[in-house]
């Protein structure tokens, strides 16, 4: 059995006190050296350039929940409410490649990020987070194919092993992650069962990566903390305490992936949370001794 160790890690420091209504969608650009991320309800993509911290925003009509960079094409493939489009910061074009249910006006799309052969995963989460009504979906060019149908109130992730052939998601409303066989080739998910639910007091899991050593970091939503898993029995390896209550997701970036970056909302905190926390919704990053995994470009 591999032995997974505990990774180092280093204070949070706040780097965007954005005041996030929901951050979120964390998209590390090796290319560009800049951190992507959103405010869900915001409506708002911003963009981090870490070497000379300059700052870029941009504002949408609607809901913009994840990110990632594309391979052949310039720009980004983001998640709106009911859409996935392809989106050029540079010229500010937005089209859409694919909608989802027009049947379900109460959900929207969350959180996603690609696979290793360049497929987009986002999921869809009832915006009560009660109703069973969120999806997995699968998206290239040709299609967007549902994968896990009508079983989450909120899903979040997906994250996947190093080699590709687990696949984890959290369906963080009912305080679960579930781990499941994923088959690269075809973009499979099969044999998923719930892996791993937190204590008490522990809060929710919400956004994840993995690291090069294939643990898995997780977000807790309500627990004001990112926590590191090994990822066969899902023991905990290591603990970071944020200074606010929501924290949204994390993704490894930085010029050598070894910074932890972590989002954080202000979104459902009480009026004296909100007073109390004056770092909510701020953008996070964490030095760690841990290198990430750079992230996967959509193919189209």
């Amino acid at each position: 059995m591999p032995t997974y160790a505990s990774p180092q890690c280093g204070p949070p420091q706040p780097i965007w006190p954005a005041r996030a209504q929901l951050g979120e969608g964390l998209c590390w650009s090796v290319a560009q050296q800049a951190l992507y991320w959103v405010d869900i309800h915001g409506r708002q993509l911003m963009r981090l350039h870490l070497p000379t911290g300059e700052r870029t925003q941009w504002r949408f009509d609607e809901s913009i929940s994840a990110v990632a960079e594309r391979f052949a094409g310039p720009g980004l493939i983001v998640a709106l409410r009911h859409r996935v489009a392809l989106f050029d910061p540079a010229s500010g074009v937005l089209r859409t490649l694919h909608e989802a249910e027009p049947e379900l006006p109460g959900n929207r799309f969350n959180d996603g990020k690609c696979d290793a052969q360049g497929r987009f995963w986002v999921g869809s989460m009832d915006t009560a987070c009660r109703a069973q009504t969120g999806s997995l979906y699968r998206v290239t060019d040709a299609a967007i194919d549902c994968v896990w149908p009508d079983n989450f109130p909120v899903n979040n992730g997906p994250a996947w092993s190093a080699d590709g052939r687990t696949m984890w998601v959290n369906d963080t409303a009912r305080n679960r992650t579930h781990r499941g066989d994923f088959d690269p080739a075809t973009g499979a998910l099969s044999n998923a069962a719930v892996w791993l639910r937190f204590a008490p007091g522990d809060g929710y899991p919400d956004g994840m990566t993995t690291d090069r050593d294939g643990r898995l970091w997780i977000a807790h939503w309500g627990g004001r903390c990112v926590t590191c898993h090994a990822p066969d029995d899902g023991r905990e390896l290591a603990r970071i305490p944020l200074p606010t209550t929501n924290i949204t997701n994390v993704a490894f970036g930085g010029p050598e992936l070894s910074t932890l970056f972590i989002t954080s909302a202000t979104s459902e905190l009480a009026p004296e949370q909100l007073a109390a926390e004056s770092l909510a919704g701020a953008l996070f990053a964490v030095e760690t001794d841990a290198i990430g995994c750079a992230p996967h470009r959509y193919a189209g």
